[in-house]
């Protein structure tokens, strides 16, 4: 199975709008072959005291795939190229994370 963490920051003011055209995407994704899990996620609120804060305008993006060749072809999709279009203007950071487990 292959995970992703995707750190995404928008600029100022702008992650409620990328969140919107994400959620919008989402039903897309998952009927994607291969994909186990896709979703946004922000800071929790009142967490425990060691969390390290993301910050008003950053989300993180958890994905799991079951292989490789799956995520190639999400990144290739049509609805992909279509959200990196309509959102790309408000990104200012992107970091992303591809893992694999260890055993």
């Amino acid at each position: 199975m292959i995970h992703v963490i995707a750190v995404i920051t928008t600029k100022p003011d702008k992650r409620s709008e990328v969140l919107n055209a994400f959620h919008a995407n989402i039903p897309a994704v998952l009927a994607e072959d291969g994909c186990i899990e896709y979703q946004p996620v922000i800071d929790a609120n009142n967490a425990l005291p060691a969390q390290n804060l993301l910050g008003e305008n950053t989300f993180v993006v958890i994905e799991k795939w079951q292989t490789m060749a799956h995520l190639e072809a999400h990144a290739k999709s049509a609805h992909m190229a279509a959200y990196a279009k309509q959102v790309g203007e408000h990104i200012s950071d992107r970091k992303v994370h591809i893992l694999e487990g260890t055993s």
